[in-house]
């Protein structure tokens, strides 16, 4: 079996670290996930869950678009007619 040097630190991936997120082990994420949730979204806070000190999952906030409001809402959904007061070709009951 090989052994691992006493001396020798577990590194983290350099990928997580440049964002700027923290680092939960899965067990206090599962703990902690409704808390975690809630700093995610009012910080903006991104966080990395690890597994054996590998990271497996990362819990970052959603952009989330705009919802349109009522007016103009409909903009472009007419069809334009070109002489809309003409009468339509066809048989109508009217005339029957």
């Amino acid at each position: 079996m090989s052994e691992k040097s006493p001396g020798r630190k577990k590194t983290r991936p350099s990928v997580a670290r440049e964002s700027g997120a923290s680092y939960v082990a899965a067990a206090e994420f599962k703990a902690t996930c409704l808390e975690l949730m809630d700093k995610v979204k009012t910080s903006g806070k991104e966080y990395v869950i690890t597994k054996h000190g590998k990271p497996v999952a990362k819990l970052v906030p959603v952009d989330v678009p705009k919802k349109k409001g009522i007016i103009g809402s409909m903009k472009g959904s007419v069809l334009k007619y070109e002489r809309p007061f003409d009468p339509i070709d066809g048989e109508y009951d009217i005339d029957r």
